[in-house]
């Protein structure tokens, strides 16, 4: 280990934090438990304008938990399946699920039943928790309506938004939050308000801290998503990490609008606060004006967001009309963020847009800017216990300072390993000074400061608006359409997402003419989430390939990237 770089940052700590983390021998649960003492009637989620305490918020969650256990048989270690926009109803059906000793697997909403199906049938669940919006995607997938083996659901406990709406609001809601409660009907089908009404008693809550807690879906080079397995443990760590690297307590108030289903907005956004007791304002879909307008009402101190939010909140032309005086920080990730907006944020508002880096693999962030010394467009420095290193990707030698690498860490917070993939988790670690570090497949290299900064990437990924996309998966779900012969998707500049999707295709001989570009485009996002559809596509003869007939990806990227710095049109 190169102990010289490992201490460059230590200059650059936040004052007065100690360098090593003890993390609790409790559940997340136990969060709940202790939160709803200390603070029973103080709000925990401010849904717009409604409020539910920390309290309420145990009742609830302990009447679900109850409901899953007795009437849906889940039992401990059980993967549940959660499927909802942020809402009061994904907290609850979190902690529900962790109450019950089961395992959450977090969805991202924007899915569809194509990408749906394979979460159902890796995880094994056989239980899930959505919402009426997003009913119709899941239904294909419940064995009532047909389906059948390791892909079917038999329980499905859905949820009405508008139901966490108490009080009149004059904020700017989307349809889908104001929607009124629909009844469903049908074998194992029950309604979220059916459901507690029952008030069922769940059984004692057994989990530890070892025991497996949530499963984020990652994909790769492979085209199908892999579940990280998480502990109760590794979670903790970045919630309370988290909290503890920004200075927030018990009176801090969060804007809640990353997605839950995410890492960054489930530790910080969710699981942190509820450890402190803090309160957090909770939004379905990213709206500026209405953000503002939580801002100001509710009095939020601390913020997480993408660098695409912070652009659309600072071009609000009546951004200087709200009150956002108690807003002491902004923190991020996913895509850096540009210059011209850092300064516009700092002469507006008077405060710096923290970075921070994670993965999936990570629950969430293991390097973030100190908040005193942040640098633009950095990924900061490695948090509480974490061991960084920059190593050549082939030798696995460690490179001194300034020179790039591959990020490769060992913390607490990294993963257990991939569900059921004990090839995919051989790939992903290796062993430094009898340690194992993940391999991130990011390059970076550390500056004179001892801070990271990215470089490139060894794995193909496109960052479109923070989302990862892995071009694999994409190409995977794109070879259902008929009439495509081969694809290859790659990433192109978009000055508003940073990347975005491309697809370069080859038509089958008896479809070209007939096929349009725009066809591709609108069946591909009929067919899987929005994030991640191609939003162009490009038709082509053939696909470059190798000796071996490998399609050569790498090339149609490098030709892609020469277009975009030309300026010329895709």
């Amino acid at each position: 280990m190169n102990t010289n770089t490992h201490a460059l940052h230590q200059a650059h700590w936040p004052p007065g934090l100690p360098h090593r983390l003890t993390l609790p021998e409790t559940s997340l649960w136990f969060n709940a438990e202790v939160s709803a003492q200390r603070y029973p009637a103080k709000p925990f989620m401010v849904y717009y304008d409604s409020a539910l305490s920390f309290a309420q918020f145990r009742h609830e969650s302990e009447r679900l938990a109850g409901h899953l256990q007795q009437a849906c048989g889940v039992q401990a270690g059980d993967r549940v399946l959660l499927y909802l926009q942020n809402s009061p109803q994904w907290v609850i059906g979190y902690y529900a699920i962790l109450r019950a000793n089961a395992v959450v697997v977090p969805v991202n909403p924007m899915n569809m039943t194509e990408e749906l199906a394979h979460y159902v049938s890796d995880a094994g669940a056989r239980v899930a928790i959505t919402a009426q919006d997003l009913l119709p995607q899941l239904l294909p997938l419940h064995s009532a309506q047909g389906a059948a083996g390791d892909g079917a659901l038999d329980h499905v406990v859905v949820a009405t938004y508008s139901d966490y709406l108490h009080v009149a609001t004059d904020l700017r809601l989307p349809d889908f939050v104001t929607m009124p409660r629909q009844g469903v009907s049908g074998v194992g089908l029950y309604l979220w308000t059916d459901a507690l009404a029952a008030n069922h008693t769940p059984g004692p809550h057994t989990a530890g801290p070892d025991d497996l807690c949530v499963m984020p879906y990652t994909s790769g080079t492979t085209g199908h998503p892999k579940g990280c397995m998480h502990t109760h443990r590794s979670a903790q760590c970045t919630a309370i990490g988290g909290m503890q690297w920004f200075a927030r307590n018990q009176d801090s108030v969060a804007l809640s609008v990353l997605p839950f289903f995410h890492v960054t907005g489930m530790a910080g956004g969710m699981n942190g606060p509820l450890f402190l007791g803090g309160t957090i304002v909770v939004m379905s879909r990213w709206d500026r004006d209405t953000a503002a307008a939580l801002m100001q009402r509710h009095g939020v101190t601390g913020w997480q967001a993408i660098s695409t939010m912070v652009v659309d909140f600072l071009a609000n032309p009546h951004i200087a009309e709200y009150d956002l005086s108690r807003l002491v920080g902004i923190r991020g990730g996913g895509a850096a963020m540009p210059t011209a907006v850092a300064r516009k944020l700092k002469e507006l508002l008077g405060v710096d847009y923290v970075e921070g880096y994670g993965m999936s693999e990570t629950m969430a962030a293991t390097h973030i800017n100190p908040p005193q010394h942040p640098k633009a467009q950095c990924l900061g420095i490695p948090v509480f216990d974490v061991d960084a290193r920059i190593i050549d990707p082939v030798t696995l030698h460690e490179m001194p300072q300034g020179e790039t690498g591959e990020i490769v860490v060992h913390a607490p917070q990294v993963m257990l390993g991939y569900w059921r993939n004990e090839v995919a988790t051989a790939d992903a670690f290796v062993c430094l000074d009898g340690q194992r570090f993940l391999r991130t497949g990011d390059l970076a290299r550390i500056d004179e400061d001892g801070y990271f900064f990215m470089v490139d990437r060894l794995k193909r990924m496109i960052n479109a608006s923070g989302f990862k996309v892995w071009p694999a998966e994409v190409e995977a779900l794109m070879y259902n359409h008929s009439a495509i012969l081969e694809v290859c998707v790659i990433g192109a500049l978009d000055p508003r997402r940073g990347e975005t999707v491309k697809a370069v295709v080859v038509l089958k001989p008896e479809h070209r003419g007939k096929v349009r570009e725009a066809d591709i485009v609108q069946w591909a996002h009929d067919h899987m989430a929005a994030y991640k559809s191609p939003r162009i596509v490009e038709f082509a003869d053939a696909l470059p390939k190798s000796g071996t007939s490998k399609i050569m990806w790498r090339q149609l990227q490098e030709r892609q990237n020469q277009s975009d710095q030309k300026g010329q049109p895709r």
